[in-house]
């Protein structure tokens, strides 16, 4: 039987570290379990998070193996090869496929009932294996998405047009990548059109504005890597963002990577679109209007997306008996 107080994080490098303690800051959950390759870092990580509960309040957090899974909620999976300098997500494909095919039988032995947060990169790429590996249907299989990438967004634009970036209305959809797009074209402030926001505020946003604030935002990840080697902050939030709009039931409008299935005449991919997020997993998978350029666009990174995909199929495809 589930535990609806149980979460789990396989991988405990910066990411999964970071959401682990992010999630214990935050008191979801009272029970969970940590797993990593190395299982010393499991334990270490584990002890310096028990050593902040007297602080925050109880909780039950230890290291622990596959077999400790079996009545886990949701299950993050942080785990795979980092990023390197320089380095675009899709060439992390295809070690992370293998360590995936790895990692999801074991979590399928033991719990077929879970859902699967997946925040490993390229997270598209990976939700799909993770769907495609564990069989389980494509509403417990959820990936970060874009989610990252659409905070990212509204702070530039925040701090473009000096207000709280909470009230900024915005996507990022696509790939969680090179290919992502900007859906400027029902951007909005409080309800205000951003075009109008603008025009009544004195503030310029013309298509140069616009196109900074995106390529700002698409190449975050290597500046961040580059000064620091890692970004892991602010993924810990969108993570958090995701998990409690399932765990509170708060049907929130996010755009994780989620399967595809006619949406925009695409089929066949993960990709990063605003779904409604509750208990059940991923609900509505909303087809916001897009402009032609946009569409376009959105089509192109679902093909990127798509060839990636392909590239990986004979790992993903079922071992001949």
């Amino acid at each position: 039987m589930i535990n609806k107080q149980k979460c789990a994080i396989i991988g405990c490098g910066f990411v999964g570290s970071t959401i682990a303690y992010t999630l214990m800051d935050h008191g979801l959950f009272s029970e969970m379990v940590l797993i990593d390759s190395n299982p010393q870092k499991a334990v270490g990580e584990a002890m310096d998070l028990n050593h902040g509960l007297p602080f925050i309040g109880p909780m039950k957090i230890y290291a622990g193996d596959y077999s400790d899974l079996h009545d886990a909620h949701i299950i993050v999976i942080a785990a795979g090869t980092s990023q390197k300098s320089g380095e675009t997500r899709i060439e992390l494909v295809h070690r992370n496929v293998e360590i995936f095919k790895s990692i999801i039988p074991q979590i399928t032995a033991v719990n077929n009932e879970c859902m699967l947060l997946v925040v490993s990169n390229p997270v598209d790429v990976l939700t799909y294996a993770a769907l495609k590996l564990s069989g389980f249907e494509s509403r417990r299989v959820i990936g970060s998405g874009t989610v990252l990438d659409t905070g990212r967004l509204k702070y530039l634009v925040g701090e473009h047009l000096g207000v709280d970036s909470r009230n900024v209305h915005s996507f990022i959809i696509g790939e969680h990548g090179d290919s992502e797009l900007a859906v400027w074209s029902s951007a909005n402030v409080s309800g205000v059109d951003l075009d109008d926001y603008c025009r009544i505020t004195g503030k310029q946003c013309d298509a140069h504005i616009l196109e900074d604030m995106y390529e700002q935002v698409r190449d975050s990840a290597y500046k961040i890597i580059e000064g620091k080697g890692a970004t892991y902050y602010a993924i810990g939030q969108a993570t958090l963002r995701i998990i409690r709009s399932i765990v509170k039931d708060q049907r929130s409008v996010l755009p994780v990577s989620c399967l595809v299935d006619g949406h925009y005449g695409l089929s066949g991919v993960c990709m990063g679109l605003p779904a409604v997020i509750g208990a059940e997993g991923v609900g509505d998978l909303l087809e916001i209007p897009l402009n032609a350029d946009e569409e376009r666009r959105l089509k192109t990174s679902a093909n990127v997306l798509k060839n990636v995909i392909d590239s990986v199929s004979d790992i993903l495809a079922p071992a001949v008996v």
